[in-house]
C-alpha cells in the first residue's frame, strides 16, 4: 500500500469544509468570464446566453433530449452527421430537468453544465489534495478554471459533466473505492467516448493492486500490503463495471445501425472524425507554415502541443499515480490523434486536468501573493478569450 493510498480522505462534512475555498475561488472565475462574455456580445448587440446554450453541439445534445435519436444531415460533399456521435448521458439529464421543471431542454443543458462544473471542480480538488495537499489541490482547480477554452465549462456541453464523474472515479480508485470507481467510469462512458479512459485507470489500479497482495510479504515493520476484507470482491466488480457504459453505447449503436462491433466507428466517420495516431493534425500545422500570417498560428500549436507532452512527462518522472498516468494519457492520446476537427483540440483536452498537477504543485510552494497574481492575470485573460472566441469561430 503506497502513502498516498494509506491517506485518509476526509470525512462528508469534513471534505466539503476543506474544499469551500477552491469551490469559491472556481465560481468567481467562472462568474468573471461570464460576465466577459455578457459585455463582450452587448458590445456587439448579441445575446450571451444562446452562445452558451444554442449553438454547435448544445444544438446536437438539446435535440436528442426533445425527440431521441434519429436525426442527420447529409452534407453536399456526402458526409452524414448524424445525431449517434453523441453519446446519451447527457441529454438524459436534460430531458429529466425538463420534464421536472419549467426548463426548456437548452436551459436544462445549461443547469445540468453548471452543476457538473461545481462537482468537478470539488473533484478536481479532491484529487489535487489527496495527491500533493490541499494547497495543490486549490491551485489546480484555478488552474483548470483558467484555461484558455475554460469557457466551455459553463456551456451546455458535455467536458464538465463528464469531467466531473472522472475526476470522482479517481479519487475513488486512490482511496480504494472500488464500486464507486466503477459505477462513476460506467457514467463517464456513457457520456463521451473517451469515457474508455476511465475505464482503463480503473483496471491500471485494480491489475496493481491485485499484484502487490501477491507480491512477496512486507518486511518486519514495513506497512502492510493486504486487501481490507471483501475488498478483492469489490475491486473485481468494479472493475467490471468500469466499461461497460461506453461499451454498451457503442454495441447499441452497432446494432441501430447494422455496423456491428464498429458501427460507431462508420458513424464517427460520417463526421471527417477517427484514429489516424496525429498524422493528420500534422499535416495540418504543418501547412500553416507556409505562409507568414498562419505560421505564427502554426508556431503556437506546436508551442501547445510541446507543452502537452512536456507536463505529461513531468508527471510521469514524479510518479504520478497509475490510475492518474494512464487516464491522462488515454485522453491525451485520444485527443491528440484524433483525424478531425482540429480546432476542438483544446477542447477534447479539457478533461485532462492531472496534467495540471506539476503546475499546480510549484504555485503551491510560491507565495500566496505571488499565486494570486500568477492566477488573477491568467483569469482575465482566459475571461477576454473566452468571450472572443465564441462571439467568433467558437468550440466546433
Amino acid at each position: 500500500m503506497t502513502e498516498l493510498e494509506k491517506r485518509p480522505a476526509p470525512t462528508r462534512p469534513g471534505a466539503a469544509r476543506r474544499a469551500a475555498g477552491a469551490l469559491l475561488g472556481y465560481a468567481a472565475v467562472r462568474a468573471l468570464g461570464l460576465v466577459a462574455l455578457a459585455l463582450w456580445s452587448a458590445a456587439r448587440d448579441k445575446s450571451a446566453y444562446p452562445l452558451l446554450t444554442a449553438r454547435w453541439d448544445s444544438l446536437w445534445y438539446a435535440r436528442v433530449a426533445a425527440n431521441g435519436y434519429g436525426y442527420q444531415v447529409r452534407l453536399p460533399n456526402g458526409d452524414v452527421h448524424s445525431d449517434l456521435a453523441f453519446f446519451p448521458l447527457l441529454p438524459w439529464l436534460e430531458r429529466l430537468g425538463a420534464a421536472l421543471t419549467p426548463l426548456s431542454h437548452a436551459d436544462a443543458g445549461f443547469v445540468v453544465g453548471a452543476l457538473a462544473s461545481l462537482a468537478a471542480a470539488w473533484g478536481i480538488f479532491a484529487v489535487g489534495d489527496h495527491v500533493y495537499g490541499r494547497r495543490a489541490g486549490l491551485c489546480l482547480v484555478l488552474l483548470w478554471a483558467v484555461l484558455p477554452v475554460g469557457i466551455v465549462q459553463s456551456m451546455a456541453y458535455s467536458e464538465s459533466l463528464f469531467t466531473a464523474l472522472a475526476a470522482w472515479s479517481l479519487y475513488a480508485v486512490l482511496t480504494r473505492r472500488w464500486l464507486t470507481a466503477g459505477t462513476l467510469a460506467l457514467l463517464a462512458g456513457l457520456t463521451r467516448p473517451v469515457g474508455l479512459a476511465v475505464a482503463a485507470a480503473v483496471w491500471a489500479a485494480g491489475v496493481a493492486a491485485f499484484v502487490r497482495t501477491r507480491g512477496p510479504a512486507a518486511a518486519p515493520g514495513a506497512p502492510a500490503t493486504g486487501r481490507a476484507p471483501g475488498e478483492g470482491a469489490r475491486c473485481a466488480l468494479g472493475l467490471l463495471l468500469a466499461p461497460l457504459g461506453a461499451a454498451g453505447y457503442v454495441l447499441w449503436v452497432g446494432h441501430r445501425t447494422g455496423g456491428g462491433p464498429f458501427g460507431y466507428l462508420d458513424v464517427q466517420a460520417g463526421w471527417r472524425n477517427g484514429f489516424d495516431g496525429g498524422w493528420a493534425f500534422a499535416r495540418f500545422v504543418a501547412a500553416m507554415f507556409t505562409s507568414f500570417p498562419s505560421a505564427l498560428a502554426g508556431l503556437g500549436l506546436t508551442a501547445g502541443v510541446a507543452l502537452v507532452i512536456w507536463l505529461y512527462v513531468v508527471g510521469v518522472r514524479r510518479r504520478l499515480p497509475l490510475p492518474l498516468l494512464v487516464y491522462t494519457g488515454v485522453v491525451t492520446a485520444l485527443a491528440l490523434c484524433a483525424s478531425g476537427y482540429f480546432g476542438s483540440k483544446p477542447r477534447l483536452l479539457l478533461p485532462a486536468f492531472p496534467l495540471l498537477l506539476p503546475l499546480a504543485a510549484a504555485l503551491a510552494r510560491r507565495r500566496t501573493a505571488r499565486s494570486a497574481a500568477v492566477l488573477g492575470v491568467l483569469a482575465v485573460a482566459s475571461a477576454l478569450y473566452g468571450a472572443f472566441w465564441l462571439n467568433g469561430s467558437g468550440p466546433p
